[in-house]
Parts: C-alpha cells; structure tokens; sequence
C-alpha cells in the first residue's frame, strides 16, 4: 500500500520498502525549519534520497542519509555449513582415471 508525505507543493508516494527510491525532496529554509524532524524520519527510513533546502528558490544545502555499513565478509556464512562426521575433506572429489592434467582431460 502505499503512502503518501506532502511536503508543500510536492506530494511523494512511496512504495514498499525496497531500495531508496532516486526522490529528491525539494523545500524552502522556511518549511525545512517547520518540519525538519519529519524530514529527518523520512531520510533515516530511506524514503527519500536526498532533501534539498532552497532560499528564494536557490539551493543552499542538501541532506542526504549516510551510506549503509556492510556487513563483513569474514565469517559471513559461519554456521551455514556441516561436515558429514563420516566425510574425507582431503580425498579428490574424482576419479583419477576421469581427470588428467597432462592431457587436459
């Protein structure tokens, strides 16, 4: 379902929780000082992507969210896998008559 933020003259619908949609918020030093904390929520909640603050129709700053940190790699999937308690890691997954490096088979 989704939903609707007015900010002035421009109303934005917002769908889903995807990724950041590419919105830009467009809104006067005026209206920013007004409703800055709603701007703020919408901005930390990813609906929009940046917010741009005008005075006399120029801009004059533009919020934008931090980047996501990303998870790290190391250790990622610890867990995710089980060794069988009867299973050879060491031992080829082949037959050595399948499989010749010389020949390129």
């Amino acid at each position: 379902m989704p939903k609707d933020a007015e900010y002035g003259q421009i109303n934005l619908t917002i769908f889903g929780d995807g990724p950041m949609p590419p919105t830009v918020v467009t809104v006067s030093v005026t209206e920013f000082k007004a409703k800055c904390l709603a701007l703020f929520d919408d901005l930390e909640g990813r609906k929009v992507a940046r917010i741009v603050v005008t005075r006399h129709g120029k801009p004059v700053a533009e919020l934008t969210p931090p980047p996501t940190e990303m998870a790290p790699l190391f250790g990622a999937h610890r867990g995710s896998v089980s060794v069988l308690h009867d299973a050879d890691l060491t031992q080829p997954t082949f037959d050595e008559d399948e499989f010749d490096v010389e020949g390129g088979r």
